[in-house]
């Protein structure tokens, strides 16, 4: 039973949802299913600001993730303030964590 795998959360953009997921050795994990805020870090300030994501530009998971809007690690976001490449992984971490990358 502990080999078996889930079906892949496929975040998207939409007001936030998540579900909690119970994993080996009784711990839980956040599986962010929606969401339309991401934790982003302007380099030139160091600080984090929570923006508005408006929609997904880049994918290099799948191409076709892109017009779904399905957010993955290492996708680019636009947001607010620019575009923004995602560092976490919001289907096991439950939080979109970005990195501006142009303004």
């Amino acid at each position: 039973m502990h080999e078996m795998g889930r079906a892949p959360t496929l975040t998207r953009i939409d007001e936030r949802r998540f579900k909690l997921v119970r994993t080996r050795g009784g711990n839980y994990k956040y599986r962010l299913m929606k969401t339309t805020i991401a934790n982003v870090l302007d380099k030139n300030t160091n600080k984090y600001e929570k923006l508005k994501i408006l929609s997904v530009v880049e994918n290099p998971a799948d191409r076709h993730f892109v017009r779904r809007n399905i957010i993955t690690k290492g996708t680019i976001i636009k947001t607010d303030k620019g575009d923004a490449k995602v560092t976490s992984r919001p289907g096991q971490d439950g939080t979109v964590n970005a990195v501006l990358i142009s303004k």
